[in-house]
């Protein structure tokens, strides 16, 4: 019997935060361009946001959507690319080389192959070193090693994509991406190890300290499915707004507090965490959930696959939710610049021009679906039954 994720809540003493554990020192707010922050008082989202999952888009090998396959994700390349288009945040994955360099990259695993053997290395037992050994390399003429990946059936593939990039590091990102573009820290463990408060406290001081010294004015969020993870990248700072990460009940866990949006909550307003981030399909089978997460005054985003569909996200709008994570970065925030966020009509001394604005404006207010409340509620009960697996 296969085990989805391993119990944490047991790992003794998580409420007690070691001394040096001095992160709790950055406790002045900063977090700028929109995003307001305070959990003493609240937290506020106040536009509709679009983030770049991984940055331009994830990869997935065996799409035959090219999109899907075109930027490398988790990449300075992937994430410079998203910047181009009206695009709040970029996500992406951080773990933490065994020499204490945080690192961005999604997979527990490295694959590659060895005069045809193809082995694994987790990643958080690679040295930074060994982890920038893996694919293009920086330097000109020289050849990485081969970077293979393991899909969810367990397929091996090479990992072709149209344009590659070399691996980065955490300090890489906030050196060399666009400056205007936020940041959503995904703070990434593996579902099947039980980690020691130790090893989390170790990891998360590695990922802040890079945070702290480079970060300057960017707006940042922390996020993580791991939910000792998310409680204790709180304990240790005050600066950034931490969301817990969940499947909504989509997926069933071990770990009970994973299991559902209610569930979620709790996490958050007994940890002080600022909001939720969950599978689109969890909110969309249980819409009244989105009402009491904004009564708790809880902040709420989503991900998933239906995030890539302009409809689906014009109907989370709709429903409150205050952002979405996406994989076709170009499609939905041109999507969203026309379906959601208010169009740019202003007045003109001269006639002509105010006319064409206006033309505009009526282009982007048509584009929009047009509900009323009784058919917005229709679709509100619909939906949880059109999304059963």
């Amino acid at each position: 019997m296969a085990l989805k994720a391993v119990h944490v809540s047991d790992v003794p003493n998580l409420d007690h935060v070691p001394d040096n554990a001095s992160f709790s020192l950055y406790s002045s707010p900063r977090f700028s361009k929109g995003v307001e922050l305070g959990r003493t008082t609240s937290f506020k989202v106040p536009k509709f946001l679009v983030i770049g999952h991984r940055g331009n888009g994830m990869n997935n090998l065996q799409s035959s959507d090219l999109r899907m396959k075109a930027i490398k994700e988790n990449t300075i390349l992937s994430f410079n690319s998203a910047a181009k288009y009206p695009l709040d945040f970029i996500e992406f994955d951080v773990q933490v080389t065994k020499d204490g360099c945080p690192i961005i990259f999604h997979d527990n695993f490295i694959y590659s192959d060895d005069n045809g053997t193809i082995y694994e290395k987790r990643t958080t037992e690679l040295s930074l070193s060994e982890f920038l050994s893996y694919g293009p390399q920086k330097e000109e003429g020289s050849v990485g090693k081969t970077l293979l990946r393991k899909t969810k059936d367990g397929k091996i593939l090479n990992w072709n994509v149209e344009s590659d990039d070399y691996m980065c590091t955490l300090q890489e990102a906030f050196q060399k991406v666009n400056p205007s573009l936020g940041f959503n820290i995904e703070l990434k463990f593996d579902d099947h190890v039980v980690y020691q408060q130790e090893y989390l406290t170790h990891a998360l001081q590695s990922i802040l300290e890079v945070v702290f010294d480079h970060a300057k004015e960017r707006p940042i969020i922390f996020s993580s499915f791991h939910p000792d993870a998310a409680l204790l990248v709180k304990k240790l700072q005050n600066t950034y707004p931490v969301f817990f990460l969940t499947n909504g009940g989509t997926e069933i866990f071990y770990d009970s507090r994973r299991n559902s949006l209610e569930e979620a909550m709790k996490v958050c307003l007994e940890g002080g965490l600022e909001g939720i981030v969950s599978e689109v399909r969890g909110i969309f089978r249980n819409p009244g959930a989105v009402n009491k997460i904004k009564e708790s005054k809880l902040s709420l985003l989503t991900y998933g696959k239906l995030n890539n569909v302009a409809e689906a996200v014009y109907m989370q709008h709709l429903m409150g939710v205050e952002g979405v994570i996406v994989d076709l970065v170009q499609e939905i925030t041109e999507a969203v610049l026309k379906m959601v966020k208010p169009s740019p009509l202003s007045s003109s001394d001269e006639g002509g021009e105010e006319e064409e604005i206006l033309l505009e404006g009526e282009e982007q207010v048509q584009s929009r679906p047009q509900f009323s409340q009784r058919e917005l509620s229709f679709l509100l009960k619909l939906i949880p039954e059109l999304i059963q697996q």
